[in-house]
């Protein structure tokens, strides 16, 4: 039987939030042993991303790359309802991902050593962002 869930994560403006545990956590509660995980995030401001737990100069330096490449307050941008940081935002997004699958093996996600689920939040200030995690097996 599928399993399905929406979790929520208050965002504080740009930042990585380590989503790992939390999907791991709906893994063991599904009971599933084989199958694959589905993660989406229901937003097109903020995106999904598999990369390095380690050294978190990683994610600084990500940070650093993509605010070079997508100015955060670049002038011109028709779309600003919600502020010059919007569609910013939504080129970010666009440029990453919305959502992931992840193998699950013996009841756990099945990723390497290094790697680990985060949020990445693109906006310049905080949001209640949704992922809904859905696990088949």
């Amino acid at each position: 039987m599928p399993y399905q869930k929406t979790l929520k994560f208050l965002t504080k403006g740009k930042q990585f939030i380590n989503i790992t545990h939390e999907i791991q956590n709906l893994v063991k509660e599904s009971g599933i042993g084989t199958g694959l995980c589905c993660l989406f995030i229901k937003h097109t401001s903020a995106s999904l991303l598999i990369q390095e737990n380690a050294d978190p100069d990683v994610l600084r330096d990500l940070e650093f790359f993509m605010s070079r490449m997508i100015k955060p307050h670049e002038q011109g941008f028709r779309h600003t309802t919600e502020g010059q940081d919007d569609m910013p935002a939504h080129i970010r997004s666009a440029l990453t991902h919305t959502s992931e699958q992840i193998p699950v093996t013996q009841g756990r996600l099945n990723m390497g050593i290094w790697q680990g689920i985060y949020l990445w939040e693109h906006r310049d200030h905080g949001s209640t962002r949704e992922v809904v995690v859905h696990i088949l097996g």
